[in-house]
């Protein structure tokens, strides 16, 4: 049972500063420009956000490549450095780690917790801090303000395998130790990839088998499961929701790479689309998409699939495709492999200028969808439901959206909210960027040598 500890924690006062980018607070935006060209998609960030932390399962040096350049992956990478992690630069996008020396009294320094609280990435170091060092202690992460985000189910994952929880609700301090991990059943009481993620770091080397059913099968859980079978892991049904590890009891250093960010992907599918503009993403691992690529065509999206390589051409007319029964078309959320929640916004704003009539429903977050309010006042017609549903007529482009002055309420509508004003009518201004760049590697350079105007203010 989940209880409350019955007294705070004790730990020292902090000195460390949180990482971020946020020399500029603003985007000005010149819309009604057509983009052109070829753009990559950087490694992904809820994958780099995971293996990152794998390597406190072991004191040998693991080598991770294909890791984006953002604020939340620095943020995480800070907190390994935090945690005495030896941490090397290779490349701009490549990095040693090597948890040969990590500090022990990790739980009683301020500075970490400080930095820790500022990311809902940090979260993950709870499994593997647990699995090789039997305690860890975590402020309440951060995050995204897209609703209740619970912990729950990680919580009661560990308590499954032998560990023992504590929570100081006036601090806020989650605080979670075992002096042996033993392998079970857990039947996952939501399908949470962090979740998962959490589990598996503590069960590889707990004692015995554990079976994980409802387990999250994205492809970042199956990527980190594929890398802690190179360190020495025995985990199959990989890409599956019935997950079985044979604990080991040790792990040893791997090389692994980042698959492509499948938000961005999509992020520059509903661009192209919303500009009109003639866009080739490259080097997408198209296999790894799921049906990210159907959802889009079912919007009316064209795409030429050229190897990894996805073509968008300059579409004059993008229209919205009806069920069988010619019912309005329905896009919803699910877990994988249903449509990620993170390109929602993104459809949202796509469905604006399309041709047709669509209803959005987004199920797994309660607070996503109200950014539409500045869609509205662009000169969208949209019907906001309820806080998970909104109806959007399509516009087919006899007016062009118009520029004016928002604010990024986090990663994923901040970024659909850049594809609007980059389509819209005049200037438009974003202010709380650092919301963009916590999740898109220098979104503005990028686009703007596709012939996009962005500049920083």
């Amino acid at each position: 049972m989940i209880r409350l500890t019955e007294s705070p924690i004790q730990y020292p006062a902090s000195r460390i500063q949180y990482p971020t980018n946020m020399q500029s607070t603003a985007f000005e935006v010149t819309g009604g420009r057509t983009l052109s060209g070829s753009i990559v998609p950087k490694g992904a960030k809820n994958e780099a956000l995971q293996v990152i932390c794998a390597p406190l399962l072991t004191s040998e040096k693991v080598t991770i490549s294909n890791i984006p350049d953002i604020a939340d992956v620095r943020a995480q990478i800070e907190l390994m450095r935090g945690l005495g992690v030896k941490v090397e630069r290779l490349a701009p996008d490549t990095y040693t780690f090597q948890a040969d020396a990590v500090d022990a009294n990790f739980y009683e320094n301020k500075d970490f917790l400080q930095s820790a609280k500022r990311i809902r990435g940090s979260v993950m170091l709870l499994g593997a801090l647990l699995s090789r060092f039997r305690k860890a202690l975590l402020p309440q992460p951060g995050g995204d303000k897209i609703g209740r985000r619970r912990l729950d189910t990680h919580f009661l994952g560990l308590q499954k395998l032998g560990a023992d929880f504590r929570y100081d609700a006036d601090e806020r301090i989650y605080f979670i130790e075992a002096p042996q991990l033993r392998g079970t059943y857990l039947l996952m009481d939501e399908i949470s990839v962090t979740g998962t993620a959490n589990v598996l770091f503590a069960a590889v080397m707990a004692e015995g088998t554990t079976t994980i059913y409802n387990a999250a099968c994205e492809p970042y859980v199956q990527q980190l499961c594929k890398m802690l079978n190179r360190m020495g892991a025995k985990i199959s049904g990989i890409g599956s929701n019935l997950l079985t590890i044979e604990g080991v009891k040790s792990l040893g250093g791997t090389e692994h790479r980042c698959l492509p960010d499948m938000i961005e992907i999509g992020s520059f599918i509903g661009l192209a689309a919303m500009t009109q503009s003639d866009i080739t993403i490259k080097d997408c691992a198209v296999s790894e998409l799921g049906n990210i690529l159907p959802v889009f065509e079912r919007m009316g999206v064209k795409m030429n699939i050229q190897g990894d390589d996805i073509h968008i051409p300059a579409q004059e007319e993008i229209e919205i495709q009806s069920f069988i029964d010619g019912s309005i078309m329905n896009i919803y959320d699910s877990p994988w492999p249903g449509f990620t929640p993170d390109l929602m916004s993104i459809v949202l704003v796509m469905a604006t200028q399309c041709k047709g009539s669509v209803l959005i429903h987004q199920k797994m977050f309660e607070s996503r969808l109200f950014f539409v309010d500045k869609l509205i006042d662009m000169g969208a017609q949209i019907i906001l439901c309820d806080p998970h549903r909104a109806t959007v007529i399509g516009l087919n482009r006899r007016f062009q959206l118009r520029g004016i002055e928002m604010t990024s309420p986090d990663i994923r509508a901040g970024v659909a909210l850049l594809i609007a004003a980059l389509s819209a009518k005049g200037k438009s201004t974003i202010n709380n960027i650092h919301q963009i760049d916590r999740g898109y590697e220098r979104i503005d350079e990028r686009l703007n040598a596709l012939g996009a105007e962005i500049k920083r203010i």
